[in-house]
């Protein structure tokens, strides 16, 4: 289906994730379309070992998993887009383009997860004396809790409103272009937000914004 497809060419196929780490580093792909459930090495390993070494080449996982620590931690590993395999053919084809300009994809059922661990990892606004005892005391889970850990760790500045709405576009998927008419402003200067936003939480993809980062709550 790929090699078909006039602006792109299959440089490669690998039959596991040690071979594909070999592969990508001797064929230098743009875009590397990753499985999870791999022998030898499994795909979030793989997509670790590749955007460490590659950091020009963006990894699209194509799985049946969507177990919320599955995500996290290949989004975590470096992946630029999470895709389910009941993805159309024109989902797949529309994310890899997007995955090689740069941009970051998430299917709706991904997203929805991404968004329920942004919320919970979201500081809640402090209350009077006494709040504490009408909500249940809540353990985090070992994903969420370095998550939490880490985002709280490197937020050395809050975000504007600007950059917040920005954000939340971001994880709800959406591409610059998306974002710019969401926002109204021009796609430069979004890209210019987006990279701002990543420093600000030390994010490595855009992804990772996602799940790493916390916002700062402005108590509106």
């Amino acid at each position: 289906m790929l090699a078909v497809e006039p602006d792109i060419e299959v440089v490669g196929q690998a039959c596991d994730g040690a071979e594909a780490v070999e592969m990508a580093q001797q064929l230098l792909p743009d875009v590397v379309l990753m499985d999870l459930h791999m022998p030898r090495m499994g795909g979030v390993a793989a997509t670790r070992a590749i955007t460490l070494s590659l950091p020009r080449t963006h990894v699209l996982v194509l799985t049946t998993l969507d177990a919320e620590e599955t995500v996290f931690e290949a989004i975590r590993a470096g992946a630029h887009a999470y895709l389910l395999k009941d993805a159309t053919e024109e989902e797949l084809l529309e994310t890899v383009r997007a995955v090689h300009r740069g941009e970051s994809r998430l299917t709706p059922q991904i997203a929805r997860k991404v968004m329920d661990q942004f919320r919970r990892l979201a500081p809640l606004p402090e209350g009077p004396p006494g709040d504490a005892a009408l909500s249940p005391a809540v353990t985090p889970q070992p994903v969420q809790a370095a998550a939490q850990t880490k985002a709280q760790s490197v937020m050395t500045e809050p975000l504007t409103d600007k950059e917040e709405k920005i954000l939340q576009c971001i994880t709800e998927g959406k591409s610059n272009r998306q974002i710019a008419n969401a926002v109204f402003l021009a796609e430069g200067t979004v890209k210019n937000y987006v990279s701002r936003i990543m420093e600000k939480l030390h994010a490595n993809t855009r992804t990772e914004l996602a799940v790493m980062s916390v916002r700062q709550r402005r108590g509106d």
